[in-house]
Protein backbone atom coordinates (compact mmCIF):
# COMPACT_ATOMS: atom_id res chain seq x y z
CA UNK A 1 0.00 0.00 0.00
CA UNK A 2 2.86 2.37 0.85
CA UNK A 3 4.37 1.71 -2.60
CA UNK A 4 1.10 2.61 -4.36
CA UNK A 5 0.76 5.86 -2.39
CA UNK A 6 4.42 6.70 -3.08
CA UNK A 7 4.02 5.95 -6.82
CA UNK A 8 0.81 8.05 -6.94
CA UNK A 9 2.54 10.99 -5.20
CA UNK A 10 5.55 10.87 -7.54
CA UNK A 11 3.25 10.76 -10.60
CA UNK A 12 1.24 13.69 -9.30
CA UNK A 13 4.40 15.76 -8.70
CA UNK A 14 5.75 14.92 -12.16
CA UNK A 15 2.53 15.95 -13.89
CA UNK A 16 2.20 19.18 -11.93
CA UNK A 17 5.69 20.28 -12.99
CA UNK A 18 4.74 20.36 -16.69
CA UNK A 19 5.49 23.81 -18.23
CA UNK A 20 2.40 25.03 -20.17
CA UNK A 21 3.31 28.72 -19.94
CA UNK A 22 5.38 28.66 -23.16
CA UNK A 23 2.47 27.62 -25.37
CA UNK A 24 0.19 30.23 -23.78
CA UNK A 25 2.77 32.96 -24.49
CA UNK A 26 3.08 31.83 -28.13
CA UNK A 27 -0.69 32.03 -28.61
CA UNK A 28 -0.84 35.55 -27.12
CA UNK A 29 1.88 36.79 -29.51
CA UNK A 30 0.04 35.40 -32.56
CA UNK A 31 -3.22 37.11 -31.60
CA UNK A 32 -1.54 40.48 -30.90
CA UNK A 33 0.11 40.63 -34.34
CA UNK A 34 -3.12 40.26 -36.31
CA UNK A 35 -5.30 43.37 -36.84
CA UNK A 36 -8.92 42.87 -37.84
CA UNK A 37 -10.00 44.55 -41.08
CA UNK A 38 -13.15 44.61 -43.16
CA UNK A 39 -12.14 44.16 -46.81
CA UNK A 40 -13.73 45.93 -49.79
CA UNK A 41 -12.89 45.45 -53.47
CA UNK A 42 -9.75 43.58 -54.45
CA UNK A 43 -8.23 41.45 -51.69
CA UNK A 44 -5.16 43.24 -50.26
CA UNK A 45 -3.03 43.21 -47.09
CA UNK A 46 -1.59 46.00 -44.96
CA UNK A 47 2.11 45.29 -45.51
CA UNK A 48 4.29 47.97 -47.12
CA UNK A 49 1.59 50.68 -46.94
CA UNK A 50 2.94 54.23 -46.97
CA UNK A 51 2.09 56.56 -44.11
CA UNK A 52 0.33 59.86 -44.76
CA UNK A 53 3.57 61.85 -44.48
CA UNK A 54 5.41 59.62 -46.96
CA UNK A 55 2.63 59.66 -49.56
CA UNK A 56 2.40 63.46 -49.37
CA UNK A 57 6.10 63.62 -50.30
CA UNK A 58 5.25 61.50 -53.35
CA UNK A 59 2.20 63.64 -54.24
CA UNK A 60 4.35 66.78 -54.33
CA UNK A 61 6.42 65.28 -57.16
CA UNK A 62 3.33 64.53 -59.33
CA UNK A 63 1.86 66.81 -62.00
CA UNK A 64 -1.74 66.83 -63.28
CA UNK A 65 -2.19 63.59 -65.24
CA UNK A 66 0.62 61.64 -63.51
CA UNK A 67 -0.21 58.47 -61.56
CA UNK A 68 1.63 56.41 -58.97
CA UNK A 69 0.74 52.80 -58.10
CA UNK A 70 0.98 52.48 -54.33
CA UNK A 71 -0.53 51.31 -51.04
CA UNK A 72 -1.49 54.00 -48.51
CA UNK A 73 -2.72 54.35 -44.92
CA UNK A 74 -5.07 57.16 -43.91
CA UNK A 75 -7.91 58.23 -41.63
CA UNK A 76 -11.46 58.70 -42.94
CA UNK A 77 -12.83 62.25 -42.72
CA UNK A 78 -16.02 61.86 -44.76
CA UNK A 79 -17.89 59.22 -46.82
CA UNK A 80 -20.56 59.82 -49.49
CA UNK A 81 -23.83 59.87 -47.56
CA UNK A 82 -25.93 58.53 -50.46
CA UNK A 83 -24.20 55.27 -51.38
CA UNK A 84 -20.58 55.30 -50.16
CA UNK A 85 -19.15 55.92 -53.64
CA UNK A 86 -16.31 58.22 -52.48
CA UNK A 87 -14.51 59.25 -49.30
CA UNK A 88 -11.98 61.84 -48.18
CA UNK A 89 -8.99 60.93 -46.05
CA UNK A 90 -6.73 62.94 -43.76
CA UNK A 91 -3.15 62.13 -44.70
CA UNK A 92 -0.94 64.28 -42.47
CA UNK A 93 -3.18 66.69 -40.56
CA UNK A 94 -2.94 69.33 -43.30
CA UNK A 95 -3.73 67.56 -46.57
CA UNK A 96 -6.75 65.57 -47.67
CA UNK A 97 -7.08 63.00 -50.43
CA UNK A 98 -10.28 62.39 -52.40
CA UNK A 99 -10.76 58.64 -52.89
CA UNK A 100 -12.90 57.08 -55.60
CA UNK A 101 -13.30 53.38 -56.25
CA UNK A 102 -12.14 51.73 -59.45
CA UNK A 103 -14.99 51.30 -61.96
CA UNK A 104 -17.50 51.85 -59.10
CA UNK A 105 -16.81 48.17 -58.38
CA UNK A 106 -17.43 48.53 -54.64
CA UNK A 107 -18.60 51.07 -52.08
CA UNK A 108 -17.76 51.90 -48.47
CA UNK A 109 -20.30 51.65 -45.66
CA UNK A 110 -22.11 54.98 -45.19
CA UNK A 111 -21.06 55.08 -41.53
CA UNK A 112 -17.41 54.13 -42.17
CA UNK A 113 -14.90 55.85 -39.90
CA UNK A 114 -11.39 55.28 -38.61
CA UNK A 115 -8.23 54.05 -40.29
CA UNK A 116 -7.99 52.47 -43.74
CA UNK A 117 -5.35 50.89 -45.95
CA UNK A 118 -5.88 51.32 -49.70
CA UNK A 119 -4.25 49.91 -52.78
CA UNK A 120 -4.45 51.70 -56.13
CA UNK A 121 -3.30 54.77 -58.03
CA UNK A 122 -2.40 58.14 -56.53
CA UNK A 123 -2.85 61.14 -58.82
CA UNK A 124 -3.15 64.92 -58.83
CA UNK A 125 -6.12 66.59 -60.51
CA UNK A 126 -8.03 69.82 -60.97
CA UNK A 127 -11.70 69.40 -60.03
CA UNK A 128 -14.20 71.62 -61.90
CA UNK A 129 -16.80 73.71 -60.06
CA UNK A 130 -19.76 71.52 -61.17
CA UNK A 131 -18.18 68.39 -59.68
CA UNK A 132 -17.30 70.18 -56.44
CA UNK A 133 -20.93 71.28 -56.11
CA UNK A 134 -22.09 67.69 -56.73
CA UNK A 135 -19.84 66.40 -53.94
CA UNK A 136 -21.11 69.11 -51.59
CA UNK A 137 -24.70 68.11 -52.39
CA UNK A 138 -23.89 64.41 -51.74
CA UNK A 139 -22.31 65.38 -48.42
CA UNK A 140 -25.54 67.14 -47.37
CA UNK A 141 -24.23 70.72 -47.49
CA UNK A 142 -26.69 73.64 -47.46
CA UNK A 143 -27.71 75.57 -50.59
CA UNK A 144 -25.62 78.57 -49.43
CA UNK A 145 -22.51 76.42 -49.02
CA UNK A 146 -23.03 74.86 -52.45
CA UNK A 147 -23.56 78.28 -54.11
CA UNK A 148 -20.34 79.58 -52.49
CA UNK A 149 -18.26 77.14 -54.58
CA UNK A 150 -17.03 79.27 -57.50
CA UNK A 151 -13.42 78.20 -58.18
CA UNK A 152 -12.00 74.87 -59.40
CA UNK A 153 -9.92 72.99 -56.86
CA UNK A 154 -6.43 71.52 -57.31
CA UNK A 155 -6.45 68.32 -55.27
CA UNK A 156 -4.82 65.02 -54.48
CA UNK A 157 -6.81 61.98 -55.59
CA UNK A 158 -6.67 58.23 -55.25
CA UNK A 159 -8.40 55.51 -57.27
CA UNK A 160 -8.63 52.51 -54.96
CA UNK A 161 -9.03 48.96 -56.22
CA UNK A 162 -9.00 47.50 -52.70
CA UNK A 163 -9.62 48.91 -49.21
CA UNK A 164 -9.12 47.53 -45.70
CA UNK A 165 -11.20 49.25 -43.01
CA UNK A 166 -9.84 48.77 -39.50
CA UNK A 167 -12.54 47.29 -37.25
Amino acid sequence: MKKIILLFTISLVALSCKDDSKTAEDKVEEVNQEIAYASFGKEINDTDALSGDRIMEQYKTLKVGDTLNTKVKGKIIEVCSKKGCWMTLDMDGENQVMVKFKDYGFFMPLNAEGDVVMNGKAYVSETPVEELRHYAEDAGKSEEEIAAITDPKFEYGFEADGVLLKK
